[in-house]
């Protein structure tokens, strides 16, 4: 047994540690999952500036993904939805309105031009064997966008979860600027559905904001919603409006949807409302306002990591200025790579040291008399020539010898300096040239991406004070109904958020939700559980017939449990809420004499709680109790 439960422990252990590294958190490093990144890579392979059928890319990517086709389509749709890293050409679904993506042979993709230029470099891509080892795939691509923040991202996994809200393009470059120049920066999130929205809360990811749908007045009868809020849809939103009118929270006279590209849904409304008024209520009771709560999880180096957008900005900052300085690197050494082997081709031809192999019957030998022939030179190369670069010229037509132009020759090398000058000079101040890099993205792609989501505070609303209503509930002792639909001699006015509090002829008493028409037997009070009226009883002990009194409030209850106001042996007499009511008590006689009768003013006695023991009133044994106010 204790074998199976070690078992148990490391298999759950490595379930959960694959479900949260390569299935659910995405990586900070280029804020993908492993099949949105999967799915990059393969497009990438494919490119050739055509758009693909997603069917086609879907199944080159299970070639990488060994979780079946169903969600690589999906995670390819959702992506492609997002709008920044795929072309798309087809039904790609509809994210105001959430209809579904066609199928996947009827649309077409291929990664947009941002992707290209912002995510990809095989010289600096570090790649691992897939999962059957047959092909090898990025552990994470060189992005050099903030792509987590810009995107956005979900994921649930074992034990922890992630939500992050996607933010605006130019700004969070902006932000990455201010980063590298040593400035402060702030950033908040951008949604593809626009609204209004409060980032006070916002806490730079850890806590969270209020959004609003946009709302404009037509006319005094006529709402039009233009935007929506993040995470909701045009049907759920219109549903959501339809049961707050069901629930008379508003007034509505139709509601129709004309969305199409853009979000349009109108909204007209009855006699006696007015789009001034009702705007509250909208934002109070329906969809057109929503609280989105931000939790930022995701893997860095390998575990998971809990942190804020500011970190995550400045980790992908610093990750793009290692980049570059890569990139510059690796451009430095084709540079010089090419300077050698032009200046290197310069001296073998200009110097005719081909004539020094022509008699050389062996391969080494001819090696050997190169070696020996370069000598001289070495101080004009910048390195010795090694095996292969001697094999490169020995592979130079003698057409090219023949027609070998110097002066050109020098040009093409006075331009490879000048460029690798240009280089050097970047590398000497990488953080310089990646906020002249940033400045470019900017410049070709800001305009595509302009802030959808407007910021601005927005107020508190207060649901009860919109939703209170004055309402006249009436009681009817002969029938025993009561409720805001019935006729009757006891009438009482309240709100609708009042509840109903109901004392009984056996002693017991109940609160209740105020009802159109309920029943109500044997109830011999009923009115409002404000938790301040004051209930007077009298009542008889069925045993020894003594009189008592009490005086209570209803302070706590559960909505519709029974409680007991008095004994279960004791009878009711007399019950009363006026301030000062008085009873009159017959004494039966003892002894020979005659019954006396006695006034008793209830003001008197102490007020408890309901369950409280009562006030004997006398000794003798009760024959008689009326109330006299």
């Amino acid at each position: 047994m204790d074998d199976l439960k070690e078992q148990m422990k490391d298999h759950f252990l490595q379930y959960a540690t694959y479900v949260i590294l390569d299935r659910a958190i995405p990586n900070v490093v280029d804020g993908l999952k492993p099949v949105q990144r999967r799915i990059l890579e393969t497009l990438y392979k494919q490119n050739d500036d055509k758009l693909h059928k997603v069917a086609n890319i879907v199944g080159q990517t299970m070639m990488l993904h060994p979780h079946g086709d169903a969600p690589i389509y999906e995670a390819l749709v959702t992506l492609a939805s997002k709008g920044f890293l795929l072309d798309r050409q087809g039904n790609f679904g509809n994210i105001f309105t959430g209809d579904p993506s066609a199928a996947a042979r009827y649309i077409e993709t291929r990664l947009s031009p941002l992707a290209r230029e912002v995510l990809f470099n095989p010289d600096i891509t570090e790649k691992i064997p897939s999962y059957d080892g047959r092909n090898l795939e990025p552990v994470t691509l060189p992005a050099k966008i903030p792509l987590l923040l810009l995107q956005g991202a979900d994921g649930i996994a074992v034990g922890m979860s992630t939500h992050i809200l996607p933010h605006n393009f130019t700004e969070l470059l902006e932000a990455e600027i201010a980063y590298l120049e040593g400035r402060d920066f702030k950033i908040f999130p951008d949604f593809p559905t626009g609204g209004i929205m409060d980032k006070s809360e916002y806490d730079r990811g850890r806590g969270k904001i209020k959004l609003r749908a946009k709302i404009e007045i037509a006319d005094p009868k006529t709402l039009i919603i233009r935007d929506i809020c993040y995470g909701t849809t045009t049907e759920s939103l219109i549903r959501s409006i339809d049961e707050a009118a069901k629930k008379g929270k508003i007034k509505i006279e139709s509601i129709d949807d004309y969305t199409a590209r853009e979000v349009e849904i109108q909204i007209k409304l009855p006699r006696g409302q007015y789009a001034e008024e009702i705007l509250d209520a909208l934002y109070g009771f329906t969809q057109c306002e929503v609280s989105l709560t931000s939790q930022i999880i995701v893997i860095k180096d390998g575990q998971p990591w809990e942190t804020n957008v500011h970190e995550i900005l400045a980790y992908c900052a610093d990750k793009l200025v290692e980049f570059l300085r890569r990139e510059l690197e690796i451009e430095r050494e084709r540079l010089l790579e090419k300077i050698f082997y032009k200046t290197l081709e310069r001296i073998f031809i200009e110097n005719r040291l081909y004539k020094k192999i022509e008699t050389v019957k062996t391969l080494e030998g001819i090696h050997e008399a190169l070696v020996d022939a370069f000598k001289p030179y070495h101080k004009e190369l910048l390195r010795t020539p090694t095996h292969d670069d001697r094999e490169k010229l020995l592979q130079i037509p003698i057409r090219r010898i023949s027609r070998f132009d110097i002066d050109k020759n020098q040009e093409e090398i006075v331009l490879l300096q000048e460029t690798l000058s240009g280089v050097e000079k970047d590398l000497k101040n990488v953080k310089k040239y990646a906020i002249a890099y940033l400045r470019k993205l900017i410049d070709k792609y800001g305009k595509a991406f302009p802030r959808k989501t407007r910021i601005k505070a927005i107020e508190e609303i207060d649901r009860r004070a919109i939703e209170t209503k004055q309402i006249k509930v009436q009681y009817d002792p002969q029938t025993g109904f009561v409720g805001t639909k019935v006729s009757g001699p006891v009438q009482f006015t309240c709100t609708n958020f009042d509840k109903l509090l109901v004392l009984f002829k056996d002693g017991t008493y109940k609160v209740i939700p105020m009802p159109e028409k309920q029943y109500v037997e044997h109830a011999v009070w009923v009115g409002v559980a404000d938790k301040t009226t004051v209930i007077n009883v009298v009542y008889t002990n069925t045993e020894t017939k003594q009189a008592w009194a009490k005086r209570f409030i209803v302070e706590q209850f559960i909505l519709d449990k029974t409680y007991r106001y008095i004994e279960e042996n004791g009878k009711l007499e007399f019950i009363s809420s006026a301030l000062a009511p008085e009873v009159e008590v017959q004494f039966a006689g003892k002894g020979g004499k005659k019954a006396n009768k006695v006034k008793y003013a209830l003001k008197d006695v102490l007020v408890k709680g309901a369950q409280a023991r009562g006030v004997r009133i006398g000794k003798q044994e009760v024959k008689g109790l009326k109330g006299l106010s």
